[in-house]
C-alpha cells in the first residue's frame, strides 16, 4: 500500500518534473536501506487514499511531467498494474524503482505499456546478495529482470550505491558482466545516516576519488555511467 506522497520532484525522474509515490515492505532488508521505516515497520504508517492521491495528481498534470513509483518494493503490490493504469490515464508519464526480484510483475507492466522508465537498483555482486537479507533471495529472479529491462523498450536505468564493504571494484566488475551492453548506470554515494542497520550508520562514506575509479571502471560495461552524490 502506498505510505508517502512527495508533490514535486526535478530529480527522481531523469529529464522530468515528477511526483513521488512510495509503498511500504520490500522483499530485502538490506542493512544500509535508506528507507528503513517503511521496510521494517510500514504498518506504523497510514494508507494513502487511492482516489484523493488520484485527484491530487490530477491536479498537478499540468505541472509534473510524470509520477515516479517506490518504496519499499512496489512490485509487492498486487494492485500495482491498476495504479499504473491510474496514473497512465491521467497523461503523465511513470517511472517505476526497483530491487528486481519480481521479474513476473515487471514482464506484464512492460508488456500492458504502464511503465515508460525502469529503475532497477543492482545492491552487489551476486553472489553476496545473501548479506543483504533475512531469508534466501532468488538471483535467477534477478538475472530474469535484467535481461527483461534489457530488452524492454523503455528507458531504463541501472543503480548502484557505492556503500564500502559491499561495492567495490571486484563487485562492479561482476554487476557490468551481468548488465553489459546497458545505456546507463548510475553510480551514488553513500549516506550512511538513516541506514537499516546502527551498524552501518558508522561507516564512512568513499572519497568523490574512489567512486569516480568506480565510474571508469563501470565505462567499460555500459554506454554511460553517471556519479550522483558525490562531491
Amino acid at each position: 500500500m502506498i505510505k508517502g506522497f512527495q508533490g514535486t520532484s526535478l530529480l527522481d525522474f531523469p529529464g522530468r518534473v515528477a511526483s513521488l509515490l512510495f509503498w511500504g515492505g520490500c522483499n530485502l532488508t538490506c542493512p544500509f536501506c535508506h528507507n528503513p521505516a517503511l521496510v521494517l515497520d510500514p504498518e506504523t504508517f497510514p494508507n494513502l487514499d487511492r482516489e484523493a492521491l488520484l485527484a491530487d495528481l490530477a491536479g498537478r498534470a499540468p505541472f509534473i511531467d510524470g509520477v515516479v513509483i517506490s518504496g519499499g518494493e512496489p512490485t509487492l503490490d498486487p494492485a500495482l498494474a491498476d495504479w499504473l493504469a491510474s496514473v497512465k490515464s491521467l497523461g503523465l508519464a511513470v517511472k517505476l524503482d526497483t530491487n528486481g526480484l519480481r521479474p513476473d510483475v515487471l514482464a506484464r507492466l512492460i508488456e500492458q505499456g504502464l511503465v515508460d522508465c525502469l529503475a532497477i537498483d543492482l545492491k552487489t555482486a551476486p553472489r553476496r546478495y545473501g548479506e543483504l537479507h533475512r531469508g534466501p533471495v532468488a538471483l535467477d529472479a534477478l538475472a530474469t529482470s535484467i535481461k527483461l529491462a534489457l530488452d524492454a523498450p523503455v528507458a531504463v536505468e541501472f543503480r548502484t550505491t557505492c556503500v564500502p564493504g559491499i561495492i567495490d571494484a571486484a563487485e562492479i566488475r561482476a554487476l557490468g558482466e551481468l548488465i553489459r551492453g546497458a545505456s546507463r548506470w548510475a553510480l551514488q554515494q553513500y549516506h550512511p545516516a538513516p541506514a537499516l542497520d546502527p551498524a552501518w550508520r558508522e561507516l564512512t562514506p568513499y572519497p568523490a576519488a574512489r567512486i569516480a575509479e568506480l565510474a571508469e571502471i563501470a565505462r567499460q560495461y555500459v554506454d554511460e555511467v553517471v556519479v550522483r552524490g558525490a562531491a
